[in-house]
């Protein structure tokens, strides 16, 4: 069965595009191709000159700890790990937590407003919260690419317009592209790209 098909868009340095469109028409399987945590049948991406499909498993693994961040519409936070190492382990994954990397998780936790909450545990957050650390993660190792699956989805109208300009502000601070898959209009209508996927983009 095919998911997504004629499709093509292009986004430099610094962009935001949001993905919008009915539930199952591909826009979460988009953002796994994207990120290289699914393979394409046909067609390709590019990212900094480079296809990371080509890659064998190893070598896109090195990719996306290298250039792609990840914020989830669940934020998968660890229960068991403080804010401070939820945000670190991006760095974990490679082997390494360095100094440098515990002063930028500070700072990101600052440019979110938790640098009061470095100590506590996912539970003793809210929802807003637990997503603005998210964000803060996403963003440790300096990523060419953040996509976005639905990151104010499970946030009230009033949290989910914070996060929305946070991330925007974020990702013009950083320089990165930014991808957001969303069902809401509100946030979409703040990126500069918008693409709508329908029935008509797959079979």
């Amino acid at each position: 069965m095919i998911i997504i098909q004629d499709l093509s868009f292009q986004l430099n340095r610094g962009e935001s595009l949001a993905v919008t469109g009915p539930s199952g028409t591909g826009k979460s399987t988009l953002l796994h191709i994207l990120g290289t945590l699914d393979r394409p049948t046909a067609g390709s991406i590019e990212l900094l000159g480079e296809n990371p499909h080509k890659l064998n498993a190893n070598g896109q693994a090195v990719f996306r700890q290298k250039h792609v961040g990840f914020i989830f519409q669940d934020h998968q936070l660890l229960p068991q790990l403080t804010v401070v190492e939820n945000v670190l382990i991006p760095a974990l994954a490679i082997g390494n937590v360095t100094a440098d990397h515990k002063t930028r998780a500070a700072q990101l936790l600052q440019s979110v407003g938790l640098d009061h909450r470095l100590g506590h545990l996912p539970s003793e957050l809210s929802g807003g919260e637990r997503a603005r650390a998210a964000v803060a993660r996403s963003l440790l190792l300096r990523p060419t690419l953040v996509l976005a699956d639905e990151p104010t989805g499970n946030l009230d109208p009033a949290n989910a317009k914070k996060i929305g300009s946070l991330l925007l502000e974020l990702q013009k601070q950083e320089n990165t592209l930014l991808i957001v898959v969303t069902h809401s209009m509100e946030l979409a209508e703040t990126m500069q790209q918008r693409l709508a996927l329908g029935v008509n983009t797959h079979a």
